[in-house]
């Protein structure tokens, strides 16, 4: 009897399973970018690889794509699990926190590359709608890569991770209306394409709105009731229906489904479920999104490439120019510092993967060629390509012009000092740190690498001052030698070592005082030397089994011995 199998699919899952299990680890394991690997072997694998040679060599039917389609719906799921966690990291609170730079800064730099891209279209003999679908597409960055390079780096929660995570979020949302603005040109060219597109947008915002009141009635409980049964394969089970299911809903209203898992993200954010739910997410993102920049790579037209590489190559560099000469000045408008704003711009210079939803939508609907489809999704799959060089790129030239262009607070150095703390970091924890210091009448002196932060506290009298702490020099010109105490307050592992190192080595006597995420990270401290370390995850249940205890009606003093004695408990143990 002959076999009901489906052999074009499963071999084509097949490849892309070895891809992501075994030649990427291998690639990884060699130094290579996971990003790249899928990229480069998406290229190679697709059709437009070694694909297009299967007539002459028919056992490339088990090594490459037969059908792109059989791996499609996979990847876009890459891109749905990826929203849902960038909204599970966010709040509603921190989201209206992050409004001027999402909606302001965010929000112009679409508008204005995407002018300026649609232009340029047009001069190359594009047609007027062909030229708005690219250059809205064209205007948006890779979400998947840009995070995945700062997170990997430990980098989210400074100035650059910020400014460029907000600005990322506004080019995601800007997906709506770029798809919106699809369906009306392929319905009716003749039509008020901006009456029809505010239109399309309340329609939007209303769907969203029943998404979001449905979520906060509904999550919760259904959460609640997955949680009381106590069952790891049911929690699974509700998470992935959330993230689809939201995703689901989203295209419903005709929004892309990304956005929908976006939102569900950002409601279960406010529950006591994210740090769960997050866990069981991020092994399917990593999977589904190797997956997606292997279906991107599939595009990359090598042969188009060797036809006419002067031109591609061109246009990748034109692409690149465009979005740092918007970028950059915009974000020095909005008070981001001229370095940051540059390393800020070369990250997100590159184009995006949903361009690949724009212009697809486009192509699908009738009003992109597949010429100018081919060509664009070649160039905007090599700019993604060299996303990881432009931000190593990026970052160099911040540092180095960090160093050039420092304004008169940044070249102030230390006064000479004895007896004093030494305050490394001063962002939220250094500031409370500094601040009873000073109630308590003790000298400190605060180092941070912020070249905005630090020109804002000097102009408000505060005594810190711009440098890198890991460097021995600084550190002996802060008065090392003749200092009281050294607190860590940085919340970057690397840096906290070579901190740590140095001051064992020049002053074994000194008492060290780091911050650490766990209990994990707090013994390597320890087995550094460090004199004493705060582990966050058990300071802050500590602090709540206080505010617990008193609020149950222990006494005052009781309470505070307890904790003190649980606090040396949890010390020993780590030492």
């Amino acid at each position: 009897m002959a076999s009901s199998i489906n052999l074009s699919l499963y071999s084509d899952i097949m490849v892309v399973l070895a891809t992501a299990g075994v030649i990427v680890p291998v690639a990884s394991r060699l130094g290579a970018n996971s990003i790249i690997g899928f990229l480069v072997l998406g290229a190679l694998l697709g059709p437009l690889g070694l694909g297009s040679l299967m007539d002459e060599m028919p056992f490339l039917y088990w090594i490459t794509i037969v059908d792109p389609n059989n791996v499609a719906g996979i990847a876009e799921l890459g891109v749905v699990f990826l929203l849902f966690l960038i909204g599970l990291q966010l709040s509603l609170s921190r989201l209206l926190a992050l409004r001027r730079l999402v909606f302001g800064l965010g929000g112009l730099q679409v508008v204005i590359t995407a002018a300026a891209l649609t232009f340029i279209a047009t001069l190359f003999g594009v047609g007027t709608q062909q030229s708005l679908v690219v250059g809205l597409s064209l205007a948006l960055s890779s979400t998947a890569t840009v995070v995945e390079l700062l997170s990997a780096k430990r980098r989210m929660s400074t100035t650059t991770g910020r400014a460029t995570f907000s600005v990322l979020l506004a080019q995601d949302l800007a997906v709506v209306p770029l798809l919106l603005l699809v369906g009306i040109l392929a319905s009716d060219t003749d039509a008020d394409i901006a009456a029809d597109l505010g239109i399309a947008l309340l329609q939007a915002a209303a769907s969203l709105g029943l998404i979001v009141l449905f979520g906060r009635v509904f999550l919760r409980a259904l959460f609640h009731l997955v949680g009381s049964l106590d069952s790891s394969e049911v929690f699974l089970a509700a998470v992935l229906f959330i993230v689809v299911g939201a995703g689901f809903a989203a295209a419903v209203f005709g929004l892309p489904m990304a956005l929908g898992a976006f939102v569900a993200g950002i409601l279960l954010s406010e529950t006591e479920y994210r740090k769960a739910v997050e866990a069981i997410v991020e092994p399917f993102k990593g999977l589904l999104l190797g997956v997606f920049f292997f279906t991107v790579g599939m595009s990359i037209n090598a042969y188009e490439f060797i036809k006419t590489p002067g031109l591609i190559i061109s246009l990748v560099c034109l692409l690149c120019v465009i979005k740092i000469i918007v970028l950059a000045p915009l974000a020095r408008i909005f008070g981001i510092a001229f370095p940051k704003a540059l390393e800020m711009a070369m990250l997100m210079a590159a184009g995006g993967e949903f361009a690949f939803v724009g212009i697809g939508a486009g192509v699908a609907a009738g009003i992109v060629s597949p010429q100018v489809s081919g060509l664009t999704l070649t160039v905007v799959a090599i700019s993604m390509a060299l996303t990881p060089m432009l931000a190593t790129l990026g970052e160099r030239l911040a540092k180095q012009l960090s160093k050039t262009e420092r304004g008169p607070e940044l070249n102030e150095i230390p006064h000479a000092m004895t007896g004093h703390a030494i305050v490394i970091g001063y962002g939220r924890v250094g500031r409370v740190v500094a601040g009873m210091l000073e109630r308590h009448g003790l000298a400190y002196i605060a180092i941070d690498s912020d070249p905005t932060l630090v020109s804002r506290e000097r102009r408000a009298g505060n005594a810190v001052f711009f440098g890198d702490a890991g460097n021995n020099n600084f550190l002996k010109t802060c008065g090392l030698s003749d200092a009281n105490a050294l607190i860590v307050t940085i919340n970057d592992d690397r840096a906290t070592d070579r901190i740590i190192d140095i001051v064992r080595t020049a002053r074994p006597d000194l008492p060290t005082v780091a911050r650490a995420r766990d209990a994990t990270h707090a013994r390597h401290l320890y087995a550094m030397g460090a004199t004493n370390v705060v582990p966050e995850t058990i300071e802050a249940s500590l602090q709540l089994s206080e505010a617990t205890l008193i609020s149950m009606g222990i006494p005052m003093g009781k309470v505070v011995a307890s904790i003190h004695e649980r606090r040396d408990e949890f010390r020993k143990d780590l030492q």
